[in-house]
């Protein structure tokens, strides 16, 4: 059970001022009949409010993926650079507060990005013992040869002591090709090409663990929601 100004406050109606003024003008509906007092418990995942004619249902978790944009940083906020979360709030005004971006993307890569407040799918998603899948599509300022694929697919050093681990390269030749790997170290993917010899001139994150981009559904710059009640990285 949840008091009910807290659970107007989740469902992003207003601050906690704000819904008891709410409340006392009468105009917010909790199962069809007209709220009663701030500290009214309720049963967040049944109770349906009604708010200015709309229905309003609570959901613990909410997952959102965006195609992100060069040119904005992977953060919550910052006092100097447009954040991806800059984005997805001017997009989704009314999509609960408290959502993150999962793991981090550079300022210059576009692609799949998950944002949500599951925090417990975010450490799974990020965490080295669960082997989670993150693949790449690169263009580069060289052709590859055999021999740097066997390196990236071995494992290269990056200037971190141990090896990168092992990594899959799907490459048909020309001057790009896709990489996956499930480790996240910093710029990772640019320090393991440059390892070879090469330069990353454009990279995009095609899939993360079992999401993967569809840019048609979902071009640059663009958010969906994933509709589901849990989420799984297994």
């Amino acid at each position: 059970m949840m008091r009910l100004d807290k659970l107007l406050v989740e469902l992003n109606i207003g601050t906690r001022s704000e819904v008891k003024a709410l409340l006392k003008k009468g105009l917010i509906f909790v199962d069809g009949e007209k709220a009663g007092k701030p500290e009214q418990k309720v049963d967040e995942n049944s109770v349906v409010i009604t708010y200015q004619g709309k229905e309003c249902t609570y959901k613990k978790f909410s997952y959102y993926v965006i195609n992100k944009p060069k040119g904005v940083i992977t953060a919550t906020e910052d006092a100097h650079e447009r954040t991806v979360m800059d984005v997805f709030y001017s997009q989704c005004p009314d999509a609960p507060k408290g959502l993150a971006p999962v793991g981090r993307l550079d300022k210059d890569t576009t692609g799949l990005l998950l944002i949500t407040n599951d925090g417990q799918l975010a450490h799974d998603m990020l965490s080295p013992k669960k082997h989670v899948d993150k693949t790449y599509y690169v263009e580069l300022d060289g052709e590859l040869t055999p021999e740097d694929v066997a390196a990236l697919e071995a494992g290269v050093h990056i200037g971190e002591g141990e090896p990168t681990a092992p990594a899959t390269v799907k490459y048909e030749g020309g001057k790009t090709c896709y990489i996956t790997i499930h480790e996240g170290k910093f710029h990772q993917v640019k320090r393991m090409f440059f390892a070879v010899g090469k330069t990353v001139l454009e990279l995009k994150r095609t899939a993360f663990g079992p999401l993967v981009l569809d840019e048609e559904k979902l071009p640059v710059g663009h958010i969906n929601e994933l509709k589901c009640e849990s989420f799984s990285c297994k």
